[in-house]
């Protein structure tokens, strides 16, 4: 009897622990909000709304319902008429990683969260065993959607769904991306299984030094090592949309030179309304344009230096005031274990926000997801 009832505590917990942590980990902010107005509203429901950064397939939710916790899933992405979501991998996240200093020799929360989670055993240990396991989740929730989930790879898939949506509103477009290329295991040929498994967007760095580069957070904060130019130049050739989030400067300045694609940065800040190292240089925003890509806006505190939507929109109208509002795009870190205003669902209150900013119906609806379209036409294979 004591070893049943032992079995239960220990069934109990990997049931539980997982849900209290990202409870924790990924809640909405108690802010004052209010309402979008009509005007919004109406405009919202005519929009094309791409975000670049949400990190929810790393927690075992199931995408197709809608959740008491954190911040995506299918029902919630209808709701907020969202047309393209980018599902962005984690594999490592060690314990006690901040954005001043991060050593990523520590203990990986993100293994321990494999194993809770009762993920394959393969994951506990493999960084890219783990990033095809979160590959897999989003093919098998699309699986089952009725067709309403649509993965896209490439540029002919995303010209189809975009046709397809225009007569059923209601359809959602998925992309696969990953924080951080350690998730190769130090092997750059994991790339073409990552590429086969549908990744499109990958950043050379989260938030520690790895094999490939220095990160905005990392111990040495370097640039680009021989395997790091290599990766690049493999992305490039294949297709692969290259992420600047969490680069260091030194990988950041090297990668614009290289580049001869569109590159993103998926989700950060602006310095010109919020400092911090984890937040880009007016110089790395024109970088950034210059190769016809887009920055993403996060709308976590750290990002924005606030907790609403109108936080959100003054980082938005500064980026667009420096690189241009072809160049701005939304870029959550939703279920990134982040506090944000609002989850999915509530997305016209940016809309709002950019409303009151002054910004034209036009322009809104660039920086709300036609500038990620126009990106992915231009880069996806």
């Amino acid at each position: 009897m004591i070893g049943g009832g032992l079995l239960l505590l220990v069934g109990a917990a990997l049931i539980w622990l997982p849900e209290i942590a990202e409870r924790q980990m990924n809640g909405i902010a108690a802010t004052t909000r209010k309402a979008p107005s009509p005007r919004a509203q109406a405009l919202h429901a005519r929009l094309f709304v791409a975000d670049l950064h949400a990190d929810t397939l790393l927690w075992n939710r199931d995408l197709l319902q809608r959740g008491t916790r954190g911040h995506v899933d299918l029902p919630r992405l209808q709701e907020g008429n969202v047309a393209l979501q980018a599902f962005t991998i984690v594999t490592k996240a060690p314990r006690g990683m901040n954005n001043e200093r991060t050593d990523g020799n520590r203990f990986n929360l993100v293994a321990a969260l494999s194993v809770v989670q009762l993920w394959p055993p393969k994951t506990w240990t493999s960084l890219t065993e783990r990033t095809l396991y979160q590959c897999r989740r989003l093919e098998a929730a699309a699986a089952r959607s009725d067709g309403q989930l649509i993965i896209v790879r490439s540029r002919d898939e995303l010209r189809d769904f975009l046709a397809r949506r225009a007569s059923n509103p209601k359809l959602v477009g998925a992309f696969l991306g990953v924080e951080g290329a350690h998730a190769l295991d130090g092997d750059l040929s994991n790339l073409d299984r990552l590429y086969a498994a549908g990744v499109r967007m990958m950043a050379p760095t989260h938030f520690f030094d790895n094999e490939i580069g220095g990160s905005a957070h990392g111990l040495v904060k370097g640039g680009l090592t021989e395997m790091g130019r290599e990766l690049i130049r493999r992305m490039e050739q294949t297709g692969m949309i290259v992420d600047l989030a969490h680069a260091s400067p030194a990988v950041m300045d090297e990668v614009l030179a290289m580049a001869t694609r569109p590159v993103v940065i998926s989700h950060t800040g602006v310095r010109g309304t919020c400092g911090g190292l984890r937040n880009i240089t007016d110089d790395q925003l024109r970088a950034v344009a210059r190769t016809g890509g887009v920055v993403g806006i996060g709308y976590f505190f750290a990002a924005v230096c606030g907790q609403d939507a109108r936080s959100i929109a003054r980082a938005m109208r500064y980026a667009a005031d420096v690189a241009g509002v072809e160049h701005v795009a939304l870029g959550s870190d939703y279920d990134g274990a982040v506090s944000v205003p609002f989850d999915t669902a509530h997305l016209a209150e940016i809309t709002d926000a950019l409303l009151e900013e002054g910004f034209s119906e036009a322009e809104i609806a660039l920086m709300m997801g036609g500038n990620v379209q126009r990106v992915l036409l231009a880069a996806l294979p």
